[in-house]
């Protein structure tokens, strides 16, 4: 039987004209014409004449950030042509993802080897946030962290001796999970991601550990949201379930519980920034920041970052999620980054500044900026899909300084060759 002539082409398959990719994509990703074109600068019109191949391609910059918008695994997958293959929001594979891979799909159901203590394993895992934190290769440091840790704390469950063990080691369980998908992020294999996604989220609920709960879940909000439009419903209703099942702890609650509650509630204004919803993403940054009012100065959440010092950089990420230039700038102005004692939440801030500055008209600060997160932790930039969108970009520029400066950084991080 022939296949159906009313079958959706593949945009992966030659050839298939630009504008054409752009619509399948954009379909796929359960985006609307206007949407598309709201995070563009665009008209509607204007994405409707490109799809419709009226338009021609556009230039290198624009074609970055339609493949921003629309989160192409690489760029050869939005214009057909091999020799622009080059990966943006999937990254390089890391060097450590095939033992982490292996420790995730294997399950230990008997075995000779004793399990550790949970307060061995507690104590591991402190060690493993603290490392993630201070180490600028912290990919590499979890990453070989990551398959021991993973073993272990799967037998700690699969070993407890009384209902009481078995729900502590199941929060272990999910922190361990949680801390794989870190590692996990931007990496070329989506669905190893969504597993340990959900493997977190089913230990954390096997646990009745309401922090716990809360972290697999801020980290599920973050999954859904970053797999495009069409998962923004998804991304709010495990927040807002969340945070129902939080709010009549909080009375009561210690600190590690209300830092949960606080990142959740920026994550909702995360999401609205992303759907284009200004009130509610202020709104919800103001709840958060009444939250980590709530937190002594020098609490600082350890999977999370949520904290009084990340408040500034959460402001400049509502701002540029909003695609508001000149506020992103300002905002970035009054955040304070050396605040920041994690090494890759302060290059992230570093990222979306340079992000703002863009957005602004400023190449030449965005390009400081990413320098100084490249300073922070080079593993953050060599992941990161925005950074390396403005580094190609502006390794475009007509100034030969900016060229130069931009080209330089992109063999840096791995974008471009030496």
């Amino acid at each position: 039987m022939s296949p159906s002539t009313d079958a959706q082409p593949d945009p992966y398959v030659e050839p298939v004209a630009f504008g054409q990719r752009m619509q399948i994509l954009r379909t796929r990703r359960g985006m609307s014409r206007t949407v598309l074109a709201g995070l563009l600068g665009k008209s509607p019109s204007w994405v409707k004449q490109v799809e419709g191949g009226r338009l021609k391609m556009p230039k290198l910059p624009v074609i970055l950030r339609i493949a921003e918008a629309l989160r192409v695994r690489d760029l050869s997958d939005l214009t057909g042509e091999q020799s622009m293959a080059v990966a943006l929001f999937t990254g390089p594979g890391h060097a450590r993802l095939p033992q982490v891979r292996s420790a995730v799909n294997t399950f230990p159901v008997t075995t000779r080897c004793g399990a550790p203590s949970p307060r061995h394993l507690r104590e591991r895992l402190v060690r493993a946030w603290a490392a993630r934190h201070s180490a600028p290769h912290h990919r590499d440091v979890i990453g070989a962290l990551l398959p021991d840790l993973i073993r272990d704390a799967q037998l700690a469950v699969l070993q407890a001796d009384s209902a009481a063990e078995r729900r502590r080691t199941q929060a272990l369980l999910s922190e361990v999970y949680c801390l794989s998908q870190f590692f996990l992020a931007y990496q070329p294999d989506a669905s190893l991601l969504w597993r340990v996604v959900e493997r977190g989220m089913v230990a954390a609920q096997e646990s009745e550990d309401p922090h716990a709960i809360g972290v697999a879940a801020w980290l599920a909000t973050q999954a859904h949201r970053d797999s495009g439009h069409a998962h923004f419903d998804a991304a709010d209703a495990v927040n807002r379930e969340t945070l129902r099942y939080l709010e009549p702890l909080l009375p009561d609650a210690g600190n590690d519980v209300l830092a949960i509650a606080g990142a959740l509630r920026f994550e909702a204004g995360y999401t609205a920034a992303r759907r284009g919803d200004s009130g509610t993403a202020w709104r919800s940054w103001d709840l958060a920041r009444a939250m980590a009012d709530r937190l002594p100065a020098d609490y600082y959440h350890p999977v999370t970052s949520f904290s009084r010092a990340v408040m500034g950089a959460h402001a400049v990420t509502v701002a540029v999620e909003l695609h508001a230039g000149a506020e992103s700038v300002r905002q970035a102005a009054a955040a304070d980054a050396a605040t920041i004692p994690s090494r890759p939440r302060r290059a992230r801030h570093r990222i979306e500044e340079a992000r703002g500055y863009q957005l602004d008209g400023q190449p030449e600060a965005a390009l400081a900026a990413l320098g100084k997160a490249y300073e922070a932790a080079p593993e953050t930039v060599r992941y990161n899909g925005y950074a390396r969108r403005i580094v190609l970009e502006e390794a475009e520029s007509k100034s030969p300084a900016q060229r130069r400066r931009a080209s330089e950084l992109a063999v840096r991080i791995g974008v471009l060759a030496a």
